[in-house]
This record gives structure tokens, C-alpha cells and sequence, in this order.
């Protein structure tokens, strides 16, 4: 039993959840000795995964062939100790097992095992196939992606001249600026201190809710082409300060969301009457069966029908009026796409450079790579409005930079992965990768934008 409960641990930490885990080292990267390796590689490894590993996830849930969930005690003897003992022993004997009539005790030893071994044990019935698991993961981040640039359009009116007056294009407080703060703070709290639980619950809502919805709400290529605009006019000053101070706000409100989050667990804990309630509770909600993941499946594919079906009938309406409802119809038709392309580059993060990624292990290359090409495609597309300057190609050169762009880019991960890098033991790299990621953007959208206002002198 003893080396039961021992094993139990080490296989939670390579399960699915691990992407939960290296997000919630965000605040607690030197708490959690367990989890995270002191070591240089691991360490770097994993602030460069603290916002997002894409399908790498599935692949190693997929390749140890279980779920994140607690293993029963027959699954940790067979699978835990065994997979390290039983090779040793059996290059020195072969024994064959006894009948079962005389390994059965005749004594009740029911009453000698642990409560949770006493516990009957429910075989769990086969998860997904892989190829579903992935159509499952692409349906949740279609589906959250269009929700977040939905958020992030609303935000935009809330906050901009038409309503608060808060924000605007000409001046530092750039239209996507509290979407980059809202959905920051929510990071701290569904991508970091409640990940894990999400992920208990259902791995592809922990998928969808942290690079799907979080990732779509916040934009990284709309806050560096309103920097561009302001350059473009001559405003370098304000250029220069717009993206200190989205920096410094964008990295405030994830750690309030934690702090805040940890909170809200601290009152849960203490108004939780009893562990079994809690535990009866969190079963009844898990999506841990085959039949409960089509399920799940089956209405997220209503609502990407129902999403794309009003986004398509809203279009036709307003396409020909040229306004900027008709661009967010035409971006949520187009915002999935972006929101697949961030995944799989997430891929990269964590890999580092080299033929065995020996090098530069820290940079999260796959969120550079998403953040810099949409921010690039859409000072090109900035571009392209200005020297086309008709009502049609304003509508869809915006749609793109909207729905495609604006989900393909994110500061959500971008702030979670600067903050795990601050609270490391190499805090100078937080700012390494925060101004390698602004300078080059800013210098590529100064190339292919402002360069071509400037020449061409573009009003």
C-alpha cells in the first residue's frame, strides 16, 4: 500500500494536467519543488510553458493511454510498481502465478485497507480516440475563440468614445486595452489557480477557456498596430508609452486575477462542509467517459453551428452598410482559424533551439512566432487599407484583423509566460522576451506601415 500511494503522485504530474501545472507555477514556481525541477533546463522548460503547450498536451495524454484522473489502487500496482519492478525480477526468475483458490485469504481484510482502496473500483470506460480527441479540441477553440473576440468587441464599444470615453485611437489608451487587462486578470484565475480543477472537469473546456476564450479576447497584434498609428502620425512618445503601459497593466491585472483567484479558494475550502461532498460534487461534473465526452462534444457543435449560422445571417445584413458590426460578423467567421494556428504553434513553446533544444529553452518560441506573424499580417493589411481605400476592402481587411489576427495573437499567454519568467530564478529574462517580442513586431509594422505612409504620404 505504502508504495501504492507513492506512485500515485509522479503519474498526476505527467498526466494531461501538466499544462494546468506549469500554469499554475506562475505564483508558486519556487513553492513547488514536486512539480517543477530546480534544475536550469526544467526550470526553463517550464516558464516557457506556463501559458501554453497546444496539441503537445494531447499527444502525451494520448501516448500514456490515461485520463487525468486519480489511479485505483489495482491501476497503481499494476502500472505504477510493477512497470519499474517487475523488469528487474523478471530478468532473474520467471514464476508463474498461483491459483486463485490460494492466493484468496479466508480472512475479511476489507477492513484492513485504506479507505480510498476500500473504495469499489469503477472501470473506467475508453477514452476518445485520437483523432476525435483533436476534432473535440478544435470544436471547443472554435467555439470559446468566437466567444472571446465577441467579448473583446464589446469591450471595445463599452469602453471606447461611443459610450465611457475611456479609450481611443489617438492616444495611449488604445481601443484593446482593457480586453488585454479583462482577459489578463481572468488568466490568473481560469488559466492559473483554477486550471487544474477545470481540467478535472474536462480537459477541452481547459483547452477552450485558456487559449480559446482568454486568447481571443486579448490581442496582441491590435495593441502593436494602434502603436503604429500613433508613430506613423508622429506621436513617438505616445507609441512608446502605449506598450510600456500595456505592458505594466496587461502584467498587474494576471497577478491580481491570482491573487484575487487564491482568494475565492480560500472561502470555498472553508465553506466546504466535508471532502466527500466535495468529491461526490466533482464526480458528477467530470467529463470522464466516452459517452460524456460525445455528449460534450455534440453540444459544442450545435453552438459553433449556432454561432457561425447568426454570425453568416448578421453579415448579410449589415456587409453593404460597411460598418463595423459587419466587420465583427465577417472576424467571428474567421476567427477560428486563428485560434487553431495559435494552438498548434504552441507547440514550439518549451522546445528550444538546437538538435536536441539545448538552446534558448526558455523562449516560448511558438507565442512569438503567433504574436509576430499576426502583428506583421496586419500592419500589411494596414497597409492595404490606406492604398485600396474602398468601403468593401475596409470591411474585410478589418474583418481579418479583427476575428483571424486578433485570435491568432494573444497577451493573455504573453503575460502569463512574462510573469513565470519574472518569478524565476532568471527574472531578467521576462524583459528580454517582452522587448524582443515589442521590438520586433514595432520594427517589422514600421517597415511594411509606417515607412509606406511616410513616402507615400497616405492621409
Amino acid at each position: 500500500m505504502d508504495s501504492g500511494n507513492g506512485h500515485q503522485e509522479p503519474f498526476r504530474t505527467r498526466s494531461f494536467s501538466r499544462e494546468s501545472s506549469l500554469a499554475s507555477s506562475l505564483s508558486l514556481s519556487r513553492s513547488l519543488p514536486l512539480f517543477i525541477s530546480t534544475n536550469d533546463v526544467d526550470d526553463s522548460e517550464s516558464v516557457s510553458e506556463a501559458g501554453d503547450i497546444g496539441d503537445r498536451s494531447l499527444r502525451r495524454r494520448h501516448s500514456i493511454g490515461r485520463s487525468n484522473r486519480l489511479f485505483s489502487s489495482e491501476d497503481l500496482l499494476e502500472q505504477g510498481v510493477t512497470d519499474d519492478t517487475s523488469r528487474q525480477e523478471h530478468d532473474l526468475s520467471v514464476v508463474k502465478p498461483l491459483p486463485e483458490h490460494m492466493t484468496t485469504s479466508p480472512l475479511p481484510t476489507k477492513s484492513l485497507l485504506s479507505p480510498e482502496t476500500n473504495k469499489p473500483v469503477k472501470k473506467e470506460e475508453p477514452v476518445l480516440p485520437k483523432s476525435l480527441e483533436y476534432i473535440s479540441c478544435l470544436i471547443h477553440l472554435a467555439v470559446f475563440g468566437i466567444l472571446g473576440a465577441i467579448t473583446r468587441y464589446l469591450l471595445q464599444k463599452l469602453f471606447g468614445p461611443s459610450v465611457a470615453r475611456v479609450t481611443s485611437d489617438g492616444s495611449i489608451l488604445y481601443l484593446d486595452l482593457p480586453s488585454n487587462m479583462v482577459g489578463s486578470f481572468l488568466m490568473g484565475w481560469f488559466g492559473v489557480v483554477f486550471k487544474a480543477d477545470i481540467t478535472r472537469v474536462s480537459e477541452f473546456l481547459a483547452i477552450g477557456l485558456s487559449t480559446g476564450y482568454l486568447g481571443s479576447l486579448t490581442t496582441f497584434s491590435g495593441w502593436n498596430q494602434k502603436m503604429l498609428d500613433l508613430s506613423a502620425d508622429g506621436k513617438w512618445l505616445y507609441a512608446v508609452l502605449g506598450f510600456l503601459l500595456g505592458l505594466f497593466l496587461a502584467s498587474y491585472s494576471i497577478i491580481l486575477g491570482v491573487e484575487t483567484a487564491k482568494g475565492f479558494r480560500w472561502l470555498l475550502q472553508r465553506r466546504a462542509s466535508s471532502s466527500s461532498k466535495e468529491e461526490r460534487n466533482s464526480c458528477l461534473l467530470e467529463v470522464n467517459t466516452f459517452k460524456r465526452h460525445l455528449v460534450s462534444m455534440t453540444l459544442m457543435v450545435l453552438l459553433l453551428v449556432a454561432l457561425l449560422a447568426v454570425s453568416a445571417t448578421q453579415l448579410v445584413k449589415e456587409f453593404d452598410k460597411g460598418t463595423s458590426e459587419a466587420q465583427l460578423w465577417l472576424g467571428c467567421l474567421v476567427a477560428a482559424p486563428g485560434v487553431w494556428l495559435r494552438w498548434f504553434l504552441a507547440r514550439l513553446n518549451g522546445r528550444g533551439l538546437g538538435k536536441d533544444g539545448q538552446y534558448l529553452r526558455w523562449v516560448p518560441f511558438g507565442t512569438v512566432i503567433a504574436n509576430v506573424a499576426a502583428a506583421s499580417a496586419m500592419a500589411a493589411l494596414a497597409t492595404l487599407k490606406k492604398s485600396v481605400d474602398t468601403t468593401t476592402c475596409n470591411t474585410v481587411a478589418s474583418s481579418i484583423q479583427f476575428g483571424l489576427l486578433g485570435c491568432l495573437s494573444t497577451v493573455s499567454t504573453f503575460t502569463a509566460e512574462f510573469n513565470a519568467m519574472r518569478e524565476s530564478d532568471y527574472p531578467w529574462r521576462a524583459y528580454a522576451y517582452a522587448s524582443f517580442t515589442i521590438a520586433v513586431s514595432f520594427a517589422i509594422g514600421t517597415v511594411i506601415y509606417s515607412v509606406p505612409v511616410w513616402v507615400v504620404g497616405f492621409s
